[in-house]
């Protein structure tokens, strides 16, 4: 697999369903449940810093691995509240503008794409350097499932309410 491509590919996605989205759009809530196009963005933002800290823990880490810890805030919340880290990240970006968000989405993926690539491709399929995620998953396993596919989902109901709504 080329995880490049693939994070590559979901980061374009969510570029698309937010290009030339009229300012009145970004906050009108509906677009997943409750949340706003914004909201989605900020969630989305809240996962690549989650991708952050577990690429630069396996980049860090002699034996590859990556493990929340004190240094890794977003991961630990993301593994001990699951259920509450979305909605509080969402919510700790209320706020910023719909720029900002997007932005600090930006960005992160910016970081994301330099730590990837500082990650041999051998270690990247071998299974087990996210042991809280399950010793039979790989890295590049993590990505598709939780973030290339994380964004396709979030992308298609932004594609939707803005065939609906806007």
């Amino acid at each position: 697999m080329n995880t490049v491509d693939v994070l590559k590919y979901g980061h374009g996605t969510v570029q698309q369903s937010v290009y030339d989205l009229p300012d009145s759009a970004w906050e009108k809530p509906g677009a997943c449940g409750i949340w706003s196009i914004k909201d989605i963005i900020a969630h989305l933002a809240s996962f690549e810093h989650v991708l952050q800290e577990v690429l630069t823990g396996i980049v860090e880490n002699e034996n590859h691995t990556s493990t929340p810890s004190a240094t890794t805030p977003y991961l630990t919340k993301f593994t001990e509240a699951n259920a509450q880290f979305n909605d509080s990240e969402v919510d700790a970006r209320k706020g910023k503008t719909a720029m900002e968000v997007l932005a600090e989405y930006d960005d992160a993926n910016s970081q994301v794409m330099s730590l990837i690539t500082q990650i041999p491709e051998e270690t990247r399929r071998h299974n087990g350097t996210i042991p809280w995620y399950g010793l039979d998953y790989s890295l590049d396993d993590f990505i598709v499932y939780a973030f290339y596919g994380h964004k396709r989902e979030h992308c298609g109901q932004i594609s939707l309410f803005r065939g609906n709504v806007l």
